[in-house]
């Protein structure tokens, strides 16, 4: 059986009856003194005494601090070195009016000025304007008479080349065509749209001669498109004025644009076919270089070269078929009967102008 191990109390009462004395722990360091001992780090000085200051500057924590009257210490160069170099590290930055050579010598140099940059500035933003192509669109208008609220909305090509002042077209309430009208810019041609009609097509060409401007009709309680909620504070509606330029002698019907609209024809992207109930439409380059070889019609020179540019398109190679086919699709389109015209705008032609 191992010994069992005695009990502290045990050992102490064992001391006791034997009457040893019991040993005392010093602790290590005492001052001789007689100084009584605290708690923490030992004094390095006796109590009450004030230590001396070493000789010199006061030195503190970190580095340091560099004698200024020490002749030991090398100061910076302030200018460059025999050979005109600044040596090491990133170069100085030299005044506007003098720059540094090699042989340390500084040469002056006028100072550019501000305006010049504009004045190029202004040039090349007039280069743009007047080098830039005109944007193409597709605008609608109602050739047979049809009233509403009382007035007569009829509006043709002959109206337009009738007139001698540029024409408002005003009454567009379509916030898409609002859209078109807004980017529209002075310069621009568009096609003219004869729309809900016996035969509805493209019948001619005008001119945006001003850009969009506030539509005054629409604060006339008598027009029939007036609208209460546009404030003059605030109008909600704009019109550009258009010009006469030409009218097609073969015009280019609804039916024969649906025929160029399939899947990988010049006018699949066509969007007054997409949307039809657009009166304000955009077209793009090549789909109105391709819809004037379907009219037939005769380019001018700036057109022929513009023209020519769009066929290398893919889109525009068939456009010299199309304009062979032209003469037969018209004899055709003469001898419709007004059945098979109803027919096709209920399929296809928009109800009157939004």
């Amino acid at each position: 059986m191992p010994p069992q191990r005695k009990r502290k109390s045990e050992s102490a009462s064992i001391a006791e009856e034997s009457g040893a004395p019991s040993a005392k722990r010093v602790a290590p360091d005492t001052p001789n003194d007689g100084e009584k001992r605290k708690r923490g780090r030992p004094r390095k000085y006796p109590e009450g005494s004030t230590p001396k200051k070493p000789d010199g500057p006061k030195r503190g924590r970190g580095r340091p601090r560099k004698d200024p009257n020490s002749l030991l210490t090398p100061s910076k160069p302030k200018g460059p070195k025999s050979d005109g170099t600044y040596g090491r590290g990133r170069p100085r930055k030299t005044s506007p009016k003098s720059t540094p050579t090699r042989n340390g010598t500084s040469k002056s140099t006028p100072k550019e000025s501000k305006t010049e940059p504009k004045e190029s500035k202004t040039e090349s933003s007039e280069a743009k304007t007047t080098t830039s192509e005109p944007s193409y669109w597709l605008m609608k208008a109602e050739p047979e008479s049809r009233m509403e609220k009382g007035v007569d909305v009829k509006f043709s090509i002959d109206d337009l080349r009738d007139r001698t002042e540029p024409e408002a077209w005003d009454g567009v309430r379509n916030p898409t065509a609002q859209k078109h009208m807004r980017a529209m810019k002075k310069g621009d041609l568009a096609f003219f749209y004869h729309s809900n009609c016996k035969v509805p097509g493209i019948v001619g060409i005008m001119e945006i001669v001003q850009e969009h401007a506030v539509d005054e009709s629409a604060f006339d309680p008598d027009h029939p498109y007036y609208d209460p909620k546009s404030k003059r504070e605030s109008p909600r509606w704009h019109a550009v004025r258009v010009e006469f330029r030409r009218k097609f002698k073969n015009p280019v019907t609804l039916s024969q644009l649906k025929q160029h609209m399939g899947p990988g024809g010049p006018l699949t992207n066509l969007e007054m076919l997409k949307q039809s109930r657009l009166s304000v439409s955009s077209v793009r380059p090549s789909e109105w270089f391709y819809i004037l070889g379907l009219s037939g019609e005769k380019l001018s020179e700036d057109e022929d070269a513009e023209a020519t540019e769009e066929t290398q398109e893919p889109e525009a190679t068939e456009a010299t078929e199309a304009i062979e086919a032209t003469e037969a699709i018209d004899t055709n389109e003469k001898t419709e009967s007004p059945k098979e015209t109803s027919a096709e705008n209920a399929n296809g032609e928009p109800q009157p102008s939004e």
